[in-house]
């Protein structure tokens, strides 16, 4: 289906995983779609496989910590494609932080929390005009529902993109714009193994040996895809998801159920 011919998408972190694919499953339904990223080779990657199915991309490098670099971004995709019809704020940082001179939590909190909330401020600027639906999408993730230990940066910042999200619905609800979060679970991502390595390490086990351990905690016992959570993004940035706002998206195979 092209449901989105001719419509404007801003994806960022692009340049892999779930960003990938989102950008790739848009592209698909007819989007034309600005990438934002830091990566440029990875963003070229991206961009020629959008090609490839048959949408538009352009690749836009973008440091979303950065105020100066996400306004430019913006600006640099509205002359290039016009108003936006839905942005997905998907740029983030993962991994674990500890307290002493080395601690990440603040560089967390600038990518996810701040960054989500300076790239959906910079696309509610640059929307559509008119009453139609437009959207605001913005990535959490399931431990924005719940806290892990050594992961303080990370939880904080994603249960903000939470409370970012359900503020902001509220608040562009009169302008007919649906602001929305996705909770993803465990999701095949460079980050996912990532964290799996780091559980393997602190057991001392092999890789797949921490893999079946935290599919212990997943009811649907497997990890999910990049295209899983695409997926959803193509739902909610359609008419069939028009009730939906202010809300986080749970995609995590049934390893938590709020």
């Amino acid at each position: 289906m092209k449901r989105y011919s001719d419509r404007h998408v801003v994806v960022t972190g692009a340049g892999s995983g779930i960003g990938r694919a989102i950008a790739e499953r848009l592209c698909a339904e007819g989007a034309r779609v600005s990438l934002m990223g830091r990566r440029f080779e990875s963003l070229q990657e991206t961009s020629a496989r959008c090609w490839q199915s048959g949408g538009i991309a352009s690749v836009i490098l973008c440091d979303i910590r950065d105020p100066g670099s996400v306004e430019n971004a913006f600006e640099q995709s509205f002359r290039a494609h016009g108003p936006l019809f839905a942005c997905v704020a998907n740029a983030g940082a993962g991994g674990p932080n500890s307290a002493g001179p080395d601690d990440r939590y603040f560089d967390l909190v600038q990518t996810n929390l701040v960054g989500s909330y300076l790239t959906l401020r910079a696309a509610e600027k640059r929307l559509e005009e008119g009453s139609h639906a437009r959207h605001l999408l913005a990535l959490s993730s399931i431990l924005g529902r719940f806290g892990v230990p050594g992961y303080t940066g990370y939880c904080a910042s994603k249960a903000g993109v939470l409370g970012l999200v359900r503020a902001l619905a509220l608040e562009l609800a009169p302008r007919n714009v649906q602001v929305n979060a996705l909770c993803p679970g465990w999701v095949e991502t460079d980050m996912a193994w990532s964290g799996i390595d780091g559980m393997a390490a602190g057991m001392g086990v092999e890789r797949e040996e921490a893999l079946r351990v935290a599919m212990q905690a997943v009811p649907l016992g497997r990890m999910g895809k990049p295209e899983d959570i695409a997926g959803v993004v193509a739902f909610l940035l359609s008419e069939d998801a028009r009730g939906i706002t202010g809300q986080g998206i749970d995609v995590n195979g049934g390893a938590w159920m709020g």
